[in-house]
């Protein structure tokens, strides 16, 4: 950080593509090169987690603060697995220019990526993915979150029936059995999207192009994070937040701003040595070269 530099902030869901979303395929590729052909060493690229039409798929608002955004997976990159045949990505569309129409896109890259789901380990080599799924210590809840989450929509995780919502362990574990082969396509998507993002960060290092991530200080009440880890949050003994975040007035707004997003337990954090916040920011540290967190004031100065 002594060392003088600039660069540019652009989510990859901007950058062009054929498939009518940025992602993290050869697009992104050409642009660490333009940046590193341009003399920038820096480039910023906002939340990579998934993100929801309800909420005008901000990646300031998702359900995990862990998993990584389907939608940026590149179908060309697939292409190159042979999960995938160049015919099938040119089967949408038309894509309106300059903007992302999410409804199609979502539609669309869902038919992909189940296809590539169902092709993935036909050449008996998964020992990569096994690894990946022994190592996200995060990920076994998160598959099954999302799982459930379709299954009960629109129905947020506190108002799923009380063993599920409570987590008892054979309410799991029969959800477990019964989803599995869904639960397995969650982990295979996850992977797929962590091995294309390593492969672009790779990219960008060998450029000497560090990227900058973003972590939103808050994650939403209706999260992965939020249901698998409720003594990390003030929450009632239903799943209702006892008091949701926001910053006091201050230059930028002179009554304060309400984020809506429950507050963090910090005593059950500390007796449990912030484990939560320890993989969060390892988590970040893996996939960024820095880690810039939005915003701080709500960290030091909640309200």
């Amino acid at each position: 950080m002594n060392i003088r530099s600039s660069g540019i902030l652009l989510h990859p869901s901007s950058l062009p593509s054929g498939c009518g979303i940025g992602d993290l395929g050869p697009s992104a590729f050409r642009f660490a090169d333009f940046l590193a052909k341009t003399g920038q060493r820096l480039w910023q690229v906002l939340p990579l987690n998934p993100t929801e039409g309800a909420h005008g798929h901000s990646p300031y608002h998702s359900p995990s603060a862990f998993a990584g955004n389907l939608l940026l997976i590149s179908p060309q990159a697939l292409v190159q697995q042979g999960l995938l045949q160049e015919s099938e990505t040119r089967a949408g569309g038309p894509w309106p220019e300059g903007r992302i129409a999410f409804g199609g896109v979502v539609r669309f890259k869902q038919h992909l990526l189940q296809r590539a789901c169902e092709r993935f380990g036909a050449d008996g080599d998964t020992a990569d993915y096994e690894h990946f799924c022994r190592e996200a210590g995060w990920l076994e809840d998160f598959a099954l979150y999302a799982v459930l989450r379709h299954r009960y929509h629109p129905r947020p995780w506190f108002e799923w029936p009380r063993p599920l919502r409570d987590r008892q362990p054979r309410a799991l574990q029969a959800a477990r059995q019964k989803f599995k082969d869904r639960i397995r396509c969650q982990k295979i998507l996850q992977y797929l999207f962590f091995q294309q993002w390593h492969d672009l960060k790779q990219h960008c290092n060998r450029r000497q192009i560090r990227l900058i991530g973003d972590m939103p200080i808050y994650v939403p009440l209706d999260s992965a994070d939020v249901w698998a880890h409720r003594q990390c949050f003030r929450l009632t003994r239903s799943g209702r937040p006892l008091a949701v975040s926001g910053v006091p007035p201050d230059y930028f707004s002179a009554t304060g701003q309400l984020w809506g997003h429950p507050v963090y337990d910090w005593e059950a954090l500390q007796a449990n040595g912030y484990g939560w916040w320890i993989d969060r920011m390892q988590q970040h540290l893996r996939l960024y070269d820095l880690t810039r967190i939005d915003h701080f004031r709500g960290l030091v100065a909640y309200w």
